[in-house]
């Protein structure tokens, strides 16, 4: 039985942090101090409350949970990160690892498997659920030389800009969002668009999708 485990949910649908928060109070000895509805919301909320695990979705609007992890992990090392996801997809997962989660949970699992997870990763283990298969995961993690993610050529604040233009933003809108001036996200499109090599914005949606920063509705 796991004791006093401090949680915060992360995930952009309410349905779904409401089954997981019931799940979860079968578990005992687990409260859930917090939740977020998007990535950006749940990295304030996570540094803010100081949890000890946080189940974070991937597939969210502004700002997706692989990138919020990997923010998370720049200035929290301690902090354990489960992300949930309905897709067993390779890419995904080696996304997830690289960023820095120490779980990976299919959504579809029951509950004594949120449970396992979260032993596991309070004792420093990783957790892969079952369905994912570990020598996937294992070459996944094997970074091999010559052969970076697409998505590796760019910096945090470009990914972050690209999802955003993926997702339909305009470019006073991502300015609004981020904070930042029309000019500064003008010059972190133009910089993007020449690392990747692509011009327009239909083939920055195509590209993506493909490196799994948005998923196609």
């Amino acid at each position: 039985m796991l004791a006093a485990v401090r949680i915060v949910l992360v995930d952009d649908h309410r349905l779904v942090r409401a089954g997981i928060r019931a799940l979860l109070q079968q578990v005992g000895g687990v409260e859930v101090i917090g939740e977020a509805d998007d990535g950006r919301d749940g990295v304030e909320v996570t540094e803010r409350l100081r949890p000890d695990v946080v189940f974070m979705d991937i597939s969210m609007k502004g700002l997706n949970g692989i990138d919020a992890t990997a923010q998370l992990r720049r200035r929290n090392a301690e902090i354990k990160i489960i992300m949930l996801s309905m897709h067993a997809a390779e890419e995904q997962v080696a996304r997830s690892l690289q960023a820095g989660a120490n779980g990976y949970v299919l959504k579809e699992g029951a509950v004594e498997e949120l449970e396992i997870a979260m032993e596991a990763v309070l004792r420093g283990e990783l957790y892969v659920s079952p369905a994912v298969s570990r020598g996937i995961v294992d070459r996944l993690l094997r970074t091999a030389p010559g052969t970076p993610s697409p998505l590796s050529l760019l910096t945090p604040r470009q990914k972050e800009i690209l999802q955003l233009i993926a997702e339909g933003r305009s470019t006073k809108e991502i300015a609004h969002r981020l904070g930042l001036s029309v000019k500064t996200v003008e010059t972190h499109r133009a910089q993007l668009m020449q690392r990747i090599g692509i011009r327009d914005v239909p083939g920055l949606v195509r590209y993506a999708l493909r490196s799994g920063l948005i998923q196609a509705d």
